[in-house]
């Protein structure tokens, strides 16, 4: 039960910061669960994040997995209930309130002022996941075919990530 818990408080605080997407935690996901409680190895939380984008709210999702490598099917639930918990109540709270909200300048600056810090996170993040999986050619061949489609073509990022796993097993 005290295991359920500390698994709860973990995946409240990281949902208390979920905003600006969930690619701007990867940097402190990774520290959390492979670094600090090594409830995943590096390996399980790439291939976490990499499986993840194929779900809805990815990033979420592999607070699913990771509570139910920390503790089971019990550990999911807990990982998914409470790292949605934060946002919920958030989301229902400043929806009462949106109109009001949306026109009061403070709430615009800080909006604008988030911006450039979640680009950075977001660079952050592609850097550390960069050095960790791009090895050899075949990694930066795919790298940038998978951009170059996702940036000129209208295919569906799900049929990038298919067609990339693809292209990594017959490499």
């Amino acid at each position: 039960m005290l295991k359920m818990a500390h698994l709860a408080w973990i995946f409240l605080k990281i949902g208390m910061i979920f905003f600006g997407g969930g690619y701007v935690l990867i940097p402190l996901l990774h520290r959390i669960m492979v670094d600090e409680y090594r409830w995943l190895t590096l390996k399980e939380f790439l291939d976490g994040v990499a499986l993840s984008q194929l779900t809805p709210g990815p990033l979420a999702m592999l607070a699913t997995f990771t509570g139910f490598k920390a503790g089971g099917l019990a550990g999911a639930l807990v990982g998914t209930v409470f790292i949605y918990l934060p946002c919920t109540v958030l989301m229902l709270f400043i929806s009462r309130y949106y109109a009001k909200f949306s026109s009061m300048e403070i709430i615009r600056g800080t909006l604008d002022g988030l911006l450039p810090a979640v680009v950075g996170l977001v660079a952050g993040a592609a850097y550390n996941l960069g050095k960790t999986s791009l090895v050899t050619p075949a990694d930066f061949m795919i790298l940038a075919a998978g951009f170059a489609v996702l940036q000129f073509t209208r295919i569906s990022p799900m049929l990038v990530i298919l067609g990339a796993g693809g292209m990594g097993m017959l490499l």
